[in-house]
């Protein structure tokens, strides 16, 4: 037992420690260009978890052995596996659980029946993965059952009031402003996720509403068939931005 004690912290720590590892390089070898976010995702990342998750199950044991066989050895490295394992593992296999949760889409936007339309970024769109054309009811249903909240914003002011504010908004957020015409009332930028650097790209349309305005806005990824509901946050992020600057 004691041996076995010591083979299952050892082989556990170094299989953590590779799953941390190819966690890290999974999305800095995607960005450096030196694979695809297929590699990067399906088989790097998906392999780091299953190293972490094995590693967290084997230093588990050992402790587990150790603590009702009354042996005794130095348990420090199973210690530092179950941490980084369950940690890093845990973490992917929420990410995942979040993906399952949530429809398979990508392209979000507060008008399902007339989306914002993309002009400047036309080009970059159609280069992509996912291309520039709006599914419809495919999606639409899809999208209203699973964020209901995502509705156009209502403003009193008018347009030429609202389209400054989105504007100041939409660079707060940090988003590279790719146009920004005011006399169309169209903005159109690009926001990069933090890890993956994935693009994903936003327009957004200022029209006359009553004695007031009307902004839609839609987001969409360039890659993946999920966004894991980053599209939809961004939406709500940048209406509570303009809620907040007086809109």
């Amino acid at each position: 037992m004691f041996r076995f004690a010591i083979f299952s912290s050892t082989l556990g720590f170094w299989l953590s420690l590779a799953g941390v590892v190819g966690i890290i390089l999974s999305p800095l070898g995607f960005r450096l260009g030196l694979w695809d976010v297929g590699f990067a995702l399906r088989k790097l990342l998906a392999g780091a978890t299953i190293s972490g998750v094995v590693g967290f199950v084997l230093c588990l044991l050992a402790i587990l052995i150790a603590k009702f066989s009354g042996i005794r050895f130095d348990g420090s490295r199973a210690l530092i596996g179950l941490l980084i394992g369950g940690v890093f593992a845990g973490y992917v296999l929420m990410q995942l659980k979040t993906v399952k949760s949530l429809p398979m889409i990508h392209d979000i936007t507060t008008d399902t029946a007339n989306p914002p339309t993309y002009v400047a970024l036309a080009d970059a769109r159609k280069a992509a993965p996912n291309g520039i054309e709006y599914k419809g009811a495919e999606i639409a249903g899809q999208q209203k059952q699973a964020y209901p909240d995502i509705a156009p914003f209502i403003s009193a002011l008018p347009p030429a009031q609202l389209f400054t504010k989105a504007e100041n908004a939409a660079r707060a957020a940090g988003w590279e402003i790719v146009a920004a015409d005011a006399q169309a009332g169209r903005i159109e930028a690009t926001a990069t996720t933090l890890i993956y650097a994935f693009k994903d790209d936003i327009v957004i349309r200022i029209a006359p509403k009553d004695s007031g305005s009307q902004l839609d806005m839609r987001s969409m990824s360039r890659l993946g068939l999920s966004d894991v509901g980053a599209n939809a946050k961004r939406i709500r992020e940048f209406f509570v931005s303009l809620k907040a600057s007086g809109a």
